[in-house]
């Protein structure tokens, strides 16, 4: 209800508005409203989902066979980089590729954003090695702390953005508490604050059906439960890509250019990993008249930036985020400049 939907909630939490730019489930089991009546489907993990979610495709195409034939697109954002990638892949946004350059793109990130001194940065270089979680030292260790001290309480899903000054719910780093700036979008900063009012509502739950059980249900907008018990995590999906390109399957990893999470840093250094020669030479695509971000192309791999859009593109650059989504589905690259 802040990115993808067709409706966003009004600051009463009360009402909702159309998403004109909305290009419209829940998984695993115990996000959201969803829920299962078997212990089982609570073990989780990339697996397990990626099962599941082929598991419903397969029964979804059976009962409805005239899409069989059809082309078939998934798109997944941040770490549904890390299990949707177990079936077919075409759209990858914002998203956790190498735990190396993870780390490594992170610091990059902030010193380029100058976000951390030089001394910290080269402190990271010279004493961090990320090939692996038990081989970072306690030299490491001490400048990665420096490093997040010097940033300072930056948002770090958009390094640039305000804060929600009013919400009293969330943490400086909450989800809810940004804004970019007017000019650049009209994303409210405390749209998060009036989906949970609004999700919470009993007569919304009522007419959504979500509670089934008579028992109170408080939607949040992450179960801590289902993270702490996650099972399964590769460091990298890089020979995944690797198996698509040579397949031939078309792929587009796309980045918001103000994410502090998932840089767009990390990305590039992931793709150079891929050692791919480029096909289409890097330039600016164009959105409403203006440059909405930047592209290159790889053999059967598009690499695509968002301009002025932290991690979750779409709340923060609808307009821009349905251009090059749009482009994706048509099969042709963003346009340039006329």
């Amino acid at each position: 209800m802040t990115e993808l939907g067709p409706f966003r909630v009004n600051p009463d939490g009360k009402t909702l508005w159309y998403n004109k730019d909305a290009w419209n489930n829940e998984s695993p089991a115990g996000v959201g409203f969803s829920y299962s009546n078997r212990s089982s489907d609570y073990i989780t993990g990339d697996k397990q989902t990626a099962a599941d979610s082929y598991a419903f495709l397969v029964n979804w195409l059976e009962r409805f066979p005239e899409y069989k034939s059809q082309d078939f697109y998934i798109a997944g954002e941040s770490y549904a980089e890390l299990y949707h990638e177990s079936e077919l892949v075409f759209q990858i946004g914002n998203a956790y590729i190498d735990y190396i350059d993870r780390w490594m793109g992170t610091f990059d990130h902030f010193w380029t954003s100058a976000l951390i001194s030089d001394e910290t940065h080269e402190g990271i270089v010279a004493n961090c090695n990320f090939s692996t979680e038990g081989s970072v030292s306690q030299a490491c260790e001490d400048y990665q702390d420096k490093a997040y001290v010097e940033k300072g309480g930056v948002y770090i899903y958009d390094i640039y953005a305000p804060l929600c000054g009013s919400s009293s719910k969330y943490k400086s780093n909450s989800l809810s508490c940004i804004l970019l700036p007017k000019q650049i979008s009209n994303f409210d900063p405390c749209s998060d604050d009036y989906v949970f009012t609004y999700l919470n509502a009993p007569e919304v739950q009522k007419a959504l059906h979500a509670d089934r059980t008579g028992v109170p249900v408080q939607w949040e907008d992450c179960n801590d439960a289902i993270n702490i018990d996650w099972q399964d995590q590769p460091d990298t999906v890089l020979p995944v890509i690797n198996k698509l390109m040579a397949s031939g399957i078309r792929v587009w990893i796309y980045s918001g250019d103000t994410d502090g999470i998932i840089h767009v840093t990390t990305t590039r250094h992931s793709m150079a990993k891929l050692g791919a020669p480029v096909k289409t030479p890097w330039y600016p695509w164009y959105s409403q008249g203006e440059v909405g971000g930047y592209i290159v192309g790889y053999q059967n791999v598009t690499f695509v930036t968002i301009r002025g859009a932290g991690h979750f593109v779409p709340s923060y650059q609808p307009e821009r985020a349905l251009t090059f989504f749009s482009s994706f589905i048509e099969g042709k690259l963003p346009p340039g400049q006329n």
